[in-house]
């Protein structure tokens, strides 16, 4: 799917309560998912003990820290949309959060989103994107909610 670019107020409006977009696959190997262990100093088992994981692990194998799905999303979402003219861009907050299915070591994610509201806070757009993050060749998906960022347009 293009990259969908929005340059003003104006255009974002237009996305309102329509699909923006669906990433390309990302796959999440152990390396990741361990250095992501040592960079929050999560190191459960279940997440960097392979071996153990294998045998003890109703999963039969580690899987992604959720933090680790979420904290994908900016990437993610840079592949769907471009946002020009912007003095800056904030994350703002998260709503409605919730992980419905492990991913594991080795399996590949995607995100889908779409505008869920916009509205214009004298002069900074309050984007609402509600997103899913999909695991391949899995009917539940990893991660649901809404992101809401701010778009300081210039």
């Amino acid at each position: 799917m293009e990259k969908v670019v929005v340059n003003s107020y104006e255009e974002f409006e237009q996305l309102l309560g329509k699909q923006i977009g669906i990433s390309d696959w990302l796959e999440i190997p152990q390396e990741r998912i361990n250095q992501f262990a040592d960079a929050t100093l999560d190191h459960q088992w279940i997440h960097v003990d392979v071996e153990r994981a294998e045998k003890e692990s109703p999963y039969k194998s580690t899987i992604v820290h959720g933090y680790l799905t979420l904290s994908l999303l900016p990437y993610l979402w840079n592949q769907i949309i471009e946002v020009n003219n912007l003095k800056m861009m904030v994350n703002y907050g998260m709503d409605k959060m919730r992980f419905g299915q492990a991913v594991l070591s080795g399996q590949s994610v995607r995100l889908v989103a779409e505008l869920h509201s916009l509205v214009n806070l004298r002069g900074v757009a309050k984007a609402e994107i509600k997103f899913s993050i999909e695991i391949k060749d899995q009917k539940k998906k990893a991660l649901e909610g809404i992101a809401t960022f701010l778009y300081y347009f210039n």
